[in-house]
């Protein structure tokens, strides 16, 4: 198994809140890095609004200086201009990093409540106190800097399964089969 250190930035977009989560993979081990909260002025139009959300992620971006990022997909709802409008900070979320040369996974909301919690319909407070558990030093401002950090610790379990490494998408650093144990027994510690 590798030790090389892999620093992974979550992001949960969002146009007026974009949750940040910085995470470092040693091994099996899992330090917490940062997160944080960019925000947007919901009084400005459409444009300038993507283009504060563009500045504050390359700020993250350019002091995190990740190896990797993930990003949560969109959820489409009822509201279909909400749903347009997150789109667009969707887009600025995966922009930021692959004009960096960096890596992006792309997670399903249930996809990273399934890894964090155990269930594809966890609730907020969930996702905190299982970031919590896997990250004892984590501090985050906001439910989005929480969920930032849930898929940044999402992308790390799922960067190294099988299907990752068969695809080349596993760039180094982790056994395929590490983060996975300690899921599982923060799983059953929380229970």
């Amino acid at each position: 198994m590798s030790s090389l250190p892999i620093r992974i930035l979550g992001i949960d977009p969002g146009l007026r809140r974009t949750g940040w989560g910085a995470i470092e993979v040693v091994g099996s081990a899992v330090h917490f890095l940062g997160s944080g909260t960019v925000f947007s002025d919901g009084d400005d139009d459409l444009a300038p609004r993507l283009c504060q959300l563009y500045d504050g992620l390359k700020v993250v971006l350019d002091r995190i200086a990740p190896h990797e990022a993930a990003v949560e997909q969109t959820f489409v709802n009822r509201d279909a201009g909400a749903t347009l409008k997150l789109g667009h900070a969707r887009g600025i979320a995966l922009l930021v990093p692959a004009q960096a040369g960096i890596s992006v996974g792309e997670y399903a909301p249930n996809a990273v409540k399934k890894a964090i919690v155990g269930a594809g319909h966890g609730d907020k407070q969930q996702i905190r106190m299982m970031v919590k558990v896997l990250l004892p030093k984590a501090t985050f401002e906001s439910d989005d800097a929480a969920d930032a950090l849930a898929i940044a610790l999402c992308h790390a379990h799922h960067r190294t399964s099988p299907l990752a490494v068969a695809a080349g998408k596993r760039k180094r650093g982790v056994d395929p089969a590490a983060l996975h144990p300690r899921i599982a027994a923060a799983l059953a510690k929380a229970r």
